[in-house]
């Protein structure tokens, strides 16, 4: 013979259905009058939260850090084409084909062709403040 479903066996599988993590729904319509149950909801409470936090924080650095690496990659790619580029058009003197280009001079190269840039517009702009001779 079965046992006849009652009301409480009901409650208890809503309950079950609605909350899996068996956190138990009824305290949150009737509220504890034990202050020692409410200490102990909140300390695990701020448990989660904080797990929750650290999560978060590793989450952001796990994607921070592919970011990073994506932004390596597409650098690097760039650089292969122009040296590809580079080796394509031909070398100007025999000197720098035989020397590939050195990467920690990126910075130096690029101050190089912005004062070449600039030196036109500097000589212009010398020109136009020259008086003419009274």
């Amino acid at each position: 013979m079965t046992k006849p479903v009652t009301p409480q066996d009901m409650f208890d599988m809503w309950q079950k259905m609605v909350n899996p993590g068996a956190y138990p729904l009824q305290s949150l319509m009737f509220p504890v009058l034990d202050a020692k149950e409410i200490e102990k909801k909140i300390a695990e409470l701020e448990a989660v939260e904080h797990w929750l936090k650290a999560n978060t924080s590793m989450l952001q650095l796990t994607i921070k850090s592919l970011q990073y690496q994506r932004a390596m990659l597409k650098g690097g790619e760039k650089f292969q084409q122009e040296i590809a580029a580079g080796s394509a058009s031909g070398a100007d003197s025999a000197e720098e084909s035989q020397q590939p280009p050195n990467p920690a001079l990126w910075a130096w190269n690029m101050m190089a062709q912005a004062g070449k840039a600039a030196q036109p517009a500097s000589k212009k702009k010398k020109a136009t403040r020259k008086k003419p001779a009274a």
